[in-house]
């Protein structure tokens, strides 16, 4: 063991991997649906690991992973931060402001009357809020106070403690409030309200979990019998026979020759169609009327699935059934729609907004053309353009230096960590504007992300396992019972904000809760009690505000506690 001891403090990035690989595969673990998450896990390992070995820790180190970590979140966001300020769904924006604020004033009286320091006040907040994030914000303004370095030091590792021991209630906590406690209090049954949401939306439910066999969307070749009610019809005239169902020809066979469809063309009895539309409009509608055959060569039609980032003004805050009234949506169909990495339910009533991408089906002509409508097709990034990704992040972290904050008698600057957070937030707004600016692959905004926060808590908990249990010994059990306080104070708060001065809906209100405090898990937990997934409405448009406000309430905390 003393040789292990010695090998991991000889070769400290080796010890980070394995609290990294540790940390993963504690987060893997789950009880009753609850995990600590891989962050949280690599914070544990990192502090287990530092209880036998005192690991020293570059500080460098630490900045790099987490302003790449900074970026990669503000990127990711950005293309829906300004928009969830501009749309309908202030309601929820305004409900995360009010949750984040709250939060971070109790913990600041909590703090006071508990006499933290500002390393414990830090941990304190970022665990009960469950915002990692907010960990590192903290010790960049802990290392920038006029104290000697040893105190600094305990304090960026009082971080650590503080969040380790505040974290699990504050997971556990929101999740219980937002998907048992706050049904109960307000009285409802999220599955009725659930329910009720989606017939107001439009929204066919399908079961969670479970994917069909059936496409869709399908082509189908019908005869055009003598007595069939459009023969003698042009294809535009046919077509608006059940403007409903959006059935369209695509294109016929006429004694033997295929001929391309086109508004005019009359369509005779004998004739053999291809009809494109939803399956169930296919065989409800035309089913019942007309003769199916197999006619291959009709069929044979190049069929199109394309991404399209929508970055039209005309298109923005329209619904799906009022944008399907256009006529270049003719014969193009939605499959699926995505708003900041949330799968969002498809239903008429459901509105379009900048920065959601569209997956549209559809022939190969017609979905082109809709890319240069609706924004731009979006292929998939294979190279990182290095260029803006550094010297936004130099830019950020310079206005964070040179941007100071009055807080008291005291001016605490930006830091480089919130410049570094609001770069990217640029950055990831201008690619809605320029789609070929700043180019960032997904996957490498996901390694950027996941690999960059693990990686930084994990340095923090080996820095701070060697004094883990003396600091709690000295916090005492108040810092616990300050942690509850903290994590379910702004969430009953919020949860009558919404209800009673925004009137929010219940479940869009749930939603909103859960992104104000950035708990995916919590949205989940949700949408598992109710059946159904549309409490995602409410969740995307406060999650970029609760991640953007929380990682600040790091600096912000730690200034008002050192001042104090």
């Amino acid at each position: 063991m003393l040789w292990f001891e010695q090998f991991l403090v000889k070769y400290p990035e080796l010890a980070v991997f394995l609290a990294i690989s540790i940390g993963y595969l504690i987060g893997t673990f789950k009880f009753r649906g609850f995990g600590l998450g891989p962050v949280t896990g690599s914070l544990f390992a990192g502090i287990l690991i530092g209880q036998f070995a005192h690991v020293p820790v570059a500080g460098m180190a630490k900045s790099f992973l987490f302003l790449l970590f900074l970026f990669g979140i503000g990127y990711s966001v950005g293309p829906q931060f300004l928009q969830a300020l501009k749309r309908d769904g202030m309601k929820p924006v305004l409900l995360a402001i009010v949750v984040c604020v709250t939060g971070l004033l109790t913990a600041i009286l909590v703090a006071k009357i508990l006499g933290l320091d500002p390393g414990f006040a830090a941990g304190l907040l970022s665990g009960s809020l469950t915002e990692s994030p907010a960990m590192g914000t903290a010790t960049e303004a802990i290392n920038a106070l006029p104290l000697p370095e040893a105190d600094r030091a305990t304090f960026v590792a009082h971080v650590a403690v503080a969040d380790a021991v505040c974290y699990v209630f504050g997971a556990v906590g929101v999740i219980l409030f937002c998907s048992v406690v706050a049904p109960k209090l307000l009285g409802i049954d999220l599955v009725a309200e659930a329910l009720k949401l989606e017939k107001e939306y439009g929204i066919t439910r399908t079961r969670a979990g479970v994917s069909s066999a059936w496409h869709r969307f399908e082509m189908r070749a019908y005869r055009i019998a003598e007595n069939a009610p459009i023969a003698g019809m042009s294809i535009q005239h046919a077509e608006a026979t059940f403007p409903q169902h959006r059935l369209f020809v695509q294109r016929l066979r006429r004694d033997g020759a295929i001929l391309e469809a086109a508004p005019m063309l009359g369509i005779t009895s004998g004739d053999i169609v291809a009809v494109s539309g939803t399956r169930e409009a296919l065989v409800t509608v035309l089913g019942p009327r007309s003769e199916e055959v197999e006619d291959r060569e009709l069929l044979d039609i190049p069929v199109s699935v394309a991404d399209i980032l929508l970055t039209n003004r005309e298109i923005k805050g329209r619904s799906i059934e009022d944008v399907a009234t256009e006529s270049w949506t003719r014969s193009l169909y939605l499959r699926a729609l995505t708003r900041g990495g949330q799968d969002i339910p498809i239903a008429p009533g459901i509105t379009v907004e900048r920065g959601d991408i569209l997956r549209v089906v559809g022939p190969e002509p017609i979905v082109s053309a809709a890319g240069k409508r609706i924004g731009i097709v979006v292929a998939p990034a294979t190279t990182t353009d290095f260029f803006v990704l550094g010297l936004a992040i130099f830019l950020g972290g310079l206005v964070g230096v040179l941007v100071t904050v009055p807080i008291g008698d005291m001016r605490i600057s930006l830091s480089t960590s919130v410049g570094t957070l609001l770069a990217g937030l640029i950055v990831g707004h201008l690619r809605t504007r320029f789609p070929l600016f700043g180019r960032i692959p997904d996957t490498a905004v996901s390694l950027m992300t996941a690999l960059g926060l693990a990686a930084f808590v994990a340095m923090t908990g080996l820095h701070a396992g060697p004094i883990f249990f003396s600091a709690i010994a000295e916090a005492g059990i108040g810092l616990l019972f300050g942690g509850m306080v903290v994590t379910i104070t702004p969430m009953i708060v919020g949860l009558y904000f919404g209800r009673y001065v925004l009137g929010m809906n219940p479940i869009l209100l749930l939603g909103g809760l859960a992104g104000a405090q950035t708990m995916t898990a919590a949205m989940a937990a949700v949408q598992d009690r109710s059946g159904s997934m549309v409490a995602v409405l409410g969740y995307t448009p406060a999650v970029p505000i609760g991640h953007i406000l929380l990682t600040t309430w790091g600096t912000v905390i730690v200034g008002i506690i050192a001042g104090a």
